[in-house]
């Protein structure tokens, strides 16, 4: 088939357009983009759902956690001091150094607390000699002056009998006198008319001399009887003072008794001065802040170093006060250490007592009238699950960020 030469009416037709008469444009129908593209809106739904969906899980996640970096890493610093005073003879320990309890740290002079113990235990000894000498004193001291009771009592009785029985020969003798002296009478009118010898006037008077001396020597008898009794009396009242005597002895022995107790306690302080010239660690821990040095001479009470138990940590999170509004003790956290870029288990133990501004050293003051609202920090005590660390890589002073789930 020929082919058609169509370039002659196309120039035709180019010269008809060449005059300026505007062409009537065909009307082009715009679509909208939702139209051009039928399957966009489901795709916008979709990630409209998925962003609402995104966004209610972020706000129930974030919304059952309360987290702050306001927290660090707690425990014990144990300090160790002497309780003696003396020379470090030894050191046994570095600083770092992990330790046992009962490991000695720091060893002192022992020698003149050996001598001061031995110096005690010798007055003690000495003491419950005389305590034990006072204690059978009682028992003797009763006996014996029971017995001179007894024996004054015997005396007494006697010297009154001897006083009966002198006064009984001097009525005797006061007889015969008065007998003797009648008889003295009638010689005397008797020699007066010569009717009696002379030889017979001086035997009556002789005996009316021996009878005066009789009568004289009963006297003195008596007297000396009644001396006896108030003698036998004295010792009876003396005697008397046995009760007394026994309560003084018992008195001496529970002084001796309490020498022996004070004197038992001074032993034993010695006994424990001795024993603290030894420096012991009273926990596990490390060694840390180690000031002590061989040669040293310490005082009691002075600061040789310090231990940090590893076991016993925590952490102290100071949370707004407003976000421990759904907290509870026992709900579980989520600790993380900065340190170490890992996450620890735990859970709430306590909350504060107070805000951390009460406690601190210079608490605010807001008399002057110039009140602004802050919010204010609650501590809270979280522990960490046991079993976690053990290497021991977490230590006090650490800076973490508590997670609290308080919806659990």
């Amino acid at each position: 088939m020929p082919e058609l030469d169509l370039k002659p009416e196309v120039d035709e037709i180019a010269e008809e357009r060449v005059d300026d008469t505007p062409l009537e444009q065909p009307v082009i129908e715009k679509k909208s983009f939702l139209a051009q593209h039928p399957k966009a809106k489901w795709i916008i739904l979709a990630v409209l759902i998925v962003l609402l969906a995104g966004g209610l899980a972020f706000w129930m996640y974030y919304h059952a956690r309360e987290s702050t970096d306001d927290a660090q890493i707690e425990g014990y610093v144990v300090p160790i001091a002497p309780r003696v005073s003396g020379t470090v003879v030894s050191v046994n320990v570095n600083d770092n150094q992990p330790v046992k309890a009962g490991s000695v740290l720091v060893q002192l002079d022992q020698r003149d607390y050996q001598v001061a113990l031995q110096r005690a235990e010798g007055d003690l000894a000495d003491a419950q000699g005389s305590a034990e000498a006072a204690r059978t004193g009682v028992p003797i001291t009763s006996a014996t002056y029971t017995s001179q009771l007894s024996i004054a009592q015997a005396n007494l009785a006697a010297a009154q009998q001897e006083v009966d029985s002198a006064q009984a020969n001097l009525r005797q003798a006061t007889v015969n006198y008065n007998k003797t002296a009648d008889d003295l009478k009638r010689y005397q009118q008797l020699i007066g008319r010569d009717e009696i010898s002379q030889q017979q006037y001086d035997a009556a008077t002789t005996t009316e001399r021996a009878a005066r001396a009789a009568v004289d020597s009963a006297q003195a008898g008596v007297a000396t009887a009644q001396s006896h009794v108030q003698q036998a009396q004295a010792q009876v009242r003396a005697a008397s003072t046995a009760p007394d005597q026994v309560f003084v002895s018992k008195a001496r022995a529970g002084g001796a008794e309490g020498l022996v107790q004070t004197r038992a306690a001074a032993e034993e302080q010695a006994r424990l001065n001795l024993e603290y010239t030894t420096v012991r660690a009273p926990v596990d821990g490390v060694v840390t802040n180690k000031q002590v040095q061989l040669g040293q001479v310490i005082q009691a009470g002075e600061p040789l170093m310090a231990l940090v138990p590893l076991e016993d940590i925590w952490v102290v999170a100071n949370y707004k006060e407003d976000q421990i509004r759904n907290m509870r003790v026992g709900q579980p956290a989520v600790i993380h250490v900065d340190a170490y870029n890992r996450d620890y288990d735990g859970h709430v133990d306590s909350f504060g007592a107070a805000t951390a501004s009460k406690t601190s050293l210079l608490p605010p003051e807001n008399a002057t009238g110039n009140y602004v609202k802050v919010v204010q920090r609650i501590p809270v005590k979280i522990l960490f699950e046991k079993g976690q660390d053990p290497q021991h890589l977490l230590r006090p002073g650490m800076s973490v960020v508590p997670t609290v789930l308080t919806n659990k």
